[in-house]
């Protein structure tokens, strides 16, 4: 059973999932550092000094709705979103650069084309020596 186990944490989709979970929690601290030190400020200044961290709905002395944070959340759903897109996009745009050339270049004679080629050489030949 440890045998087994081992085999599939050394999978290469696993491995590569876990780099990815790990770049993703790294990336989460960047993104969120960014919502709560550069933009939430600079949407504060602009609204006139509103933080949205502190903005909180009292229900009763003991409960509040921390609306503040629910809108930090979303501002760093859209960041992520929007930089997730733009990676896939610049990969997509690589990838189709990538096929272009590969259309571009040169394709390799089939056989048929190699035999009509060496037939056509071979007749040739003939007909000097006739």
């Amino acid at each position: 059973m440890l045998k087994e186990f081992r085999e599939f944490l050394m999978r290469g989709n696993v491995l590569d999932l876990a780099v990815g979970i790990i770049i993703g929690a790294a990336f989460t601290a960047i993104v969120t550092s960014l919502v709560d030190d550069i933009i939430s400020p600079i949407i504060g200044l602009i609204t006139g000094g509103v933080d949205f961290s502190e903005v909180v709905i009292n229900l009763n002395e003991a409960t509040t709705l921390n609306v503040g944070n629910f809108i930090n959340a979303i501002i760093n759903f859209v960041i992520v979103g929007f930089v997730l897109f733009m990676i896939i996009r610049a990969y997509n745009q690589a990838m189709a650069r990538f096929e272009e050339k590969e259309e571009e270049a040169p394709a390799e004679p089939t056989t048929e084309e190699k035999l009509v080629v060496a037939i056509e050489k071979l007749n040739t030949h003939l007909e000097k020596q006739s």
